[in-house]
């Protein structure tokens, strides 16, 4: 049987990897001019991947925004997207955002007034290591989805990793016999709609494996389907593999 890795497996495109980040991210880090700090649980996405900040009125943010000559500020908003599980070289991506903040409208109560700043964005980038850094147009940002497994990928991955090693040992039959030689640990490090990637630990080094489902799943309630005819694909396999550790 041939390996699932053999051809070039599927994946989600620049855009829609910039759309994932965004929407699973709780974190960001926006630098202006002399100026720079890390938010919290403070942007919300549109349908249209249009980006816009909840900050407290009184915020140093709001302030500059407030004072800029035109009503809005250059900025730069830097996503990090980092492997659930715990692996060497945790960061997958990293994308970055630049445009002008200007102010949209108030939230809150009263006791604790809010002020929305928009991003109108004019330069959109993702970085997936390896020096390869992609622009991405800011059209195909607007026509992008995130992947339905954005909310759902670190709790289905440390699921994987945590309650089913057994399983993760199995995945290892779909992989080319020659990568395996030296891993001393295998371990799910990213879920899609496309696939399951697992990393390969060698002793010093890694490297990353996709395997593909047979259909991309449509939304997260399919995960389990798709994840079972993997593994049915995994014992149909006639290679046996020498057992490897799967677990931290």
């Amino acid at each position: 049987m041939s390996s699932r890795t053999d051809a070039r497996s599927p994946e989600p495109s620049s855009a829609e990897r910039v759309r994932t980040v965004l929407a699973a991210a709780r974190s960001l880090t926006v630098t202006t001019h002399g100026y720079r700090c890390d938010l919290v649980g403070a942007h919300a996405l549109d349908d249209r991947g249009r980006l816009t900040l909840c900050l407290p009125a009184d915020c140093h943010l709001a302030a500059a925004v407030a004072c800029a000559p035109r009503g809005d500020l250059a900025a730069m908003l830097q996503f990090t997207d980092v492997a659930p599980t715990a692996v060497r070289h945790r960061v997958r991506a990293r994308v970055t955002l630049s445009g002008w903040l200007t102010r949209g409208g108030t939230k809150g109560d009263p006791g604790t007034p809010g002020v929305e700043l928009r991003l109108d964005a004019v330069r959109a980038t993702v970085d997936t290591g390896d020096d390869v850094v992609d622009l991405v147009g800011l059209d195909e940002l607007v026509l992008a989805d995130a992947d339905p497994l954005a909310g759902h990928e670190a709790a289905l991955l440390l699921h994987l990793t945590d309650d089913h090693p057994d399983a993760v040992t199995c995945l290892t039959r779909l992989v080319e016999p020659h990568r395996l030689h030296g891993v001393r640990r295998v371990v799910p490090v990213g879920l899609d709609r496309f696939g399951v990637t697992l990393r390969l630990e060698h002793a010093r080094t890694h490297e990353d494996v996709r395997l593909p489902f047979r259909v991309p799943l449509r939304e997260a309630g399919e995960f389990g389907d798709r994840i079972q005819a993997l593994l049915a694909d995994a014992h149909a396999c006639s290679r046996r593999r020498r057992r490897l550790y799967t677990r931290p």
